[in-house]
């Protein structure tokens, strides 16, 4: 599995499983429908690649729209992934970004970061 579906899979888990008892009664169901929760496989394959193109190659602040049209998903799945900030330190250049996925009138927001040492691969950044 590549690492933006980690990241999707790990939030919506963490938000599920750490409120889940108490959601019900609290009234946060909602957290039952994430976007995450309706992606499919193809779906995180596809959004990955759309991050990981976006990092590659488009500016700051330069927006970029995904769906999941035509990867066999009766629930239509988009978002906007857009490159926020790239620092460099020596050869090593990190980027930050902001993705934003909706379904089923639900967003979730993420901030994944890569970076890569001179004309290496982008690497997903683990947040401590």
């Amino acid at each position: 599995m590549s690492t933006l579906p980690r990241v999707l899979y790990g939030l919506a888990a963490v938000c599920v499983a750490a409120i889940a008892p108490a959601a019900h009664a609290a009234n946060l169901g909602f957290l039952n429908d994430t976007p995450a929760a309706w992606m499919k496989q193809a779906d995180y394959n596809s959004l990955t690649q759309a991050v990981r193109d976006a990092i590659a190659t488009k500016q700051d602040g330069e927006t970029v729209n995904w769906s999941n049209d035509g990867l066999r998903n009766p629930v239509k799945i988009d978002a906007t992934i857009t490159p926020t900030k790239t620092e460099k330190d020596g050869d090593k250049t990190c980027r930050d970004s902001d993705v934003v996925v909706n379904a089923k009138g639900q967003s979730m927001r993420l901030h994944p970061q890569f970076c890569r040492v001179g004309d290496g691969a982008w690497v997903y950044q683990k947040k401590h």
